[in-house]
């Protein structure tokens, strides 16, 4: 559907651009048409292999019509940058969504953090996919950490295979004693991308076979698993019907990881809205019309509900596997329904990495929620970050501040709208932030308790500095 309101908007640009309509009305027809494609947004694309014959590579050296086109479809762009800009609300013109930029009035108390008010280890981070193995930016991070408190991240990483061993290079060459690392499944190996039939998880033993590979990577220091939102949404069978969550193909991975003793952190589904059409009524409208690709709405996809369901299902299965629910169980909507898995499942916990944003609207609820979990509830935050961004997690669960900014990002990336605190009692805090991963993640506990020595060495260093 975006793809075609994608081509729609640019014949209705173009046709108003030949009869010379003003920007304002064009801005307008935009509006009514849908999201994303007027702001210069293209739809997504399965990059094919490059064709042998160069003028495959480069149809417009051998055809004056595509470079026109290319000329055309160029100026129809600039038109809609043009439009967007104009549409700014002032002068009693239109207002784009996207521009808009509203600035509280509120004048209520601030208590900002500048870090965390006990350890903190970090079970939910990224990086290798956010940090790109830069070595500066690995060092400029751990200096964050120290001035926050955090003691130890879970990067969450480590694909089964080189990947992983370099990864744990990147990571433990100089900071092993502040990094936990998490492996992944190669769903794909060698297999063909357009081809699932011959993806490694479509061929017989791949459960056997992937488990003993976890029992080596554990003898490496290996952490715990973590399973991304793509096993359920993007993982195909060899007929190409998505695998479904709870495949029983999979459950030597699974039990595995109970009998080696490390934690599986799952993510599956995505948030509510992303499961609703991209209409006037989706409260995530203004993100998903930046990302239109983040839509599992339509009959290409399981229902959220048959998604979580089925994870569930695999909690079940496996009672002596710890499971983590990464994103609070990516149902943060339904804290309540969260807090009837947490009675049922007693081997599943849960974080809540790029979540605050939906706690900290809901904060009665999510107070009271965090504090009668708060045996089986891990702090994570989805980064590395900016500072701005972590700070606001100490804000968030230390304060009863009002009315805040739940990113540094303009727009805010996930919802218009501001959070508040939640002020959680100091014995919750010490659980969220370190107690409850030192129980549960192999190689937490000792790494906290290295960082809590130093810390106190260098605090007694200090003192003995001063007059």
């Amino acid at each position: 559907m975006c793809k075609q309101r994608f081509s729609t908007l640019r014949q209705i640009v173009a046709e108003l651009r030949s009869f010379a309509v003003t920007a304002w009305v064009a801005g307008l027809v935009a509006l009514l048409v849908g999201p994303a494609p007027l702001f210069g947004q293209r739809p997504v694309e399965i990059r094919q292999p490059a064709a042998e014959n160069p003028a495959a590579e480069n149809p417009a050296a051998e055809n004056p019509a595509v470079e026109n086109s290319a000329v055309e479809n160029s100026a129809v762009e600039n038109s809609a940058v043009e439009i967007e800009e104009t549409l700014n609300g002032r002068d009693g013109r239109e207002l784009l969504l996207r521009n808009f930029r509203p600035q509280s009035q509120l004048r209520v108390k601030r208590h900002l953090k500048t870090s965390a008010k006990f350890v903190a280890v970090d079970v939910h981070t990224h990086f290798h996919h956010r940090l790109h193995d830069s070595e500066e930016a690995l060092d400029d991070y751990v200096e964050l950490m120290n001035r926050n408190q955090i003691a130890v991240c879970a990067s969450l990483d480590g694909k089964l295979g080189p990947q992983l061993e370099h990864h744990q290079t990147y990571l433990w060459s100089r900071y092993r004693e502040r990094f936990v690392i998490f492996a992944n499944i190669d769903w794909r190996g060698d297999g063909a991308e357009d081809q699932p039939s011959t993806w490694a998880c479509n061929q017989a033993g791949f459960g056997d076979r992937t488990a003993r590979q976890l029992a080596l990577a554990v003898r490496e220091g290996i952490s715990g698993l973590k399973v991304f939102k793509q096993f359920g949404l993007r993982y195909r069978n060899p007929d190409g019907s998505l695998i479904a969550v709870d495949d029983r193909r999979f459950d030597p991975i699974w039990q595995a990881c109970g009998e080696l003793g490390i934690p599986v952190i799952i993510h599956t589904a995505d948030p509510a809205a992303f499961f609703e059409p991209i209409d006037e009524t989706n409260e995530r409208w203004e993100e998903l019309s930046r990302h239109p690709d983040w839509s599992f709405y339509g009959e290409g996809f399981p229902t959220r509900l048959e998604l979580l369901e089925a994870r569930n299902r695999v909690i079940g299965r496996h009672p002596k596997t710890q499971f983590i629910g990464a994103h609070v169980a990516n149902h943060s909507e339904d804290l309540q329904r969260v807090s009837e898995w947490l009675d049922k499942y007693p081997n599943l916990w849960i974080e809540p990495a790029s979540r605050i944003a939906e706690l900290g609207r809901q904060p009665f609820t999510a107070r009271e929620f965090l504090i009668k979990h708060s045996d089986r509830i891990l702090f994570g935050t989805d980064g590395p970050f900016p500072e701005k961004r972590v700070r606001t997690y100490w804000r968030f669960f230390e304060t009863h501040d009002e009315s805040f900014d739940y990113s540094e990002k303009i727009p805010p990336p996930q919802g218009f709208w501001q959070i508040h605190g939640i002020k959680l009692p100091d014995e919750s805090l010490r659980k969220l932030y370190h107690e409850n991963a030192m129980r549960l993640i192999p190689g937490v506990r000792e790494r906290v308790l290295q960082f809590q020595q130093r810390a106190e060495t260098t605090h007694r260093a200090d003192d003995r500095k001063r007059p």
